[in-house]
């Protein structure tokens, strides 16, 4: 059955291809930008790759007027506001990300001071705070995780209250993602594991969601396919540009699909945990996704059992089980897998997390603003429950 109402808004070019990134000429002659700040951080520094872009936007005929690379792993509101400080300083017309998640997130932040001016938390934290476009913004992932360079959110630390901030808006979205596989050839074989754990917890709690609509559920469904047919071998073989480029397409499609139809549980958790314990997010999804997944199970059962042609590495006995209880084993396999190959962390206690801080991360699960499109509402006792059992 269709949903009574549903809209889908998706103007972000996406342009794809090995080595895409040495020849930007003709896609940035449309953006129309001249003059851009570039944003990465110190890791991609030290493997060359923002000099490397940087020669590549001067070649495709734009300048470079600067550089911001102290993005942290958890991009951070100091942070924002000193990427827009350089922005505005270098008299810049726009922004090129080059990274993760944490860089994306932190140049569509700046991208709202750059161009509103205002204080960042005070005036633009949340949804629809902004009424116009922004100044154009070029987004290359180097990771295939977060879908940021598809998405109209951004999630910000807030340094003084230890609490994740949340900011979705239509003007965030990226004018132009840029996805080029030999980018992310370099990304380690642990990050491979949790970035990808990350685009798939965003295409299972998006095809589950109340919001969700066939164009999403299409979306979604895809993602998930591609990172059970490919993650394995890209953490296998990092120069495996079909995997790569296979993963990257899949963080995108699950990127647009989670901007439609939201996240849940899974990502409050997640969120609430980066925030009080300071867990890359990537690897909180990995832990938390079947743990979230049970508890929602009731009321999505014959949702999640609709992505179970999609995944893989069940046993025959597994293959038995109803359809939602095999998604949520081949999801927990997949992981196992990962943590028995030494890169990916299946329990809460592996990543540092305290047992006696679960407590106050169920109760920030409920305050985040992804309990509001959670399948079932969000109490902190059964939450707390479940951190229990991930733990």
């Amino acid at each position: 059955m269709l949903p009574l109402f549903f809209e889908f808004h998706s103007p972000t070019k996406v342009v794809y291809g090995p080595g895409l990134v040495t020849d930007l000429q003709a896609e940035l002659a449309q953006v129309g930008a001249r003059r851009y700040l570039l944003v990465s951080d110190r890791g991609l520094e030290k493997l060359g790759l923002p000099a490397r872009v940087a020669t590549s936007l001067e070649d495709a005929g734009v300048e470079v007027v600067g550089s911001f690379l102290d993005v942290p792993e958890n991009s951070e509101v100091g942070a924002v506001r000193a990427c827009a400080e350089a922005a505005v300083a270098a008299a810049a017309e726009g922004l090129v990300a080059l990274g993760g998640g944490s860089v994306i997130d932190t140049a569509k932040c700046a991208d709202i001071l750059l161009s509103e001016g205002g204080d960042l938390v005070d005036d633009y934290s949340g949804a629809g705070t902004l009424t116009r476009p922004l100044k154009p913004l070029v987004a290359i992932p180097t990771t295939a995780g977060t879908g940021s360079e598809v998405t109209q959110a951004a999630v910000i630390l807030d340094e003084a209250g230890s609490v994740k901030l949340s900011f979705s808006d239509k003007f965030l979205l990226p004018t132009l993602a840029v996805l080029d596989p030999e980018l992310t050839v370099s990304l380690p074989p642990r990050l491979t594991a949790s970035t990808a754990m990350d685009a798939l917890t965003h295409a299972v709690e998006s095809y589950v969601s109340p919001q969700w609509s066939p164009m999403s559920e299409a979306l979604a469904a895809g993602a998930v396919r591609l990172i059970f047919a490919h993650l394995e071998a890209a953490v296998a073989d990092g120069s495996d540009l079909e995997a790569r480029g296979a993963l990257l397409t899949a963080a995108a499609m699950a990127g647009i699909a989670f901007s439609h139809a939201m996240v849940g549980c899974v990502h409050g958790m997640a969120h609430a945990v980066g925030g009080l314990c300071h867990v890359p997010h990537g690897a909180a999804n990995a832990i938390l996704l079947p743990h979230g997944l049970a508890y929602n199970r009731e009321v999505v059962e014959e949702r999640l059992g609709g992505l179970a042609p999609f995944v893989r590495g069940l046993t025959a006995d597994e293959e038995q089980l109803d359809p939602a209880d095999r998604v949520i084993v081949a999801i927990t396999n997949l992981a196992g897998r990962l943590n028995a190959a030494g890169v990916l962390a299946t329990r809460l206690r592996d990543v540092g997390v305290p047992e006696e801080r679960l407590a106050a991360v169920a109760e920030a699960t409920v305050m985040d603003g992804t309990s509001f499109y959670n399948p079932r509402e969000v109490v902190a006792e059964e939450i707390l429950s479940h951190l229990r059992n991930a733990y």
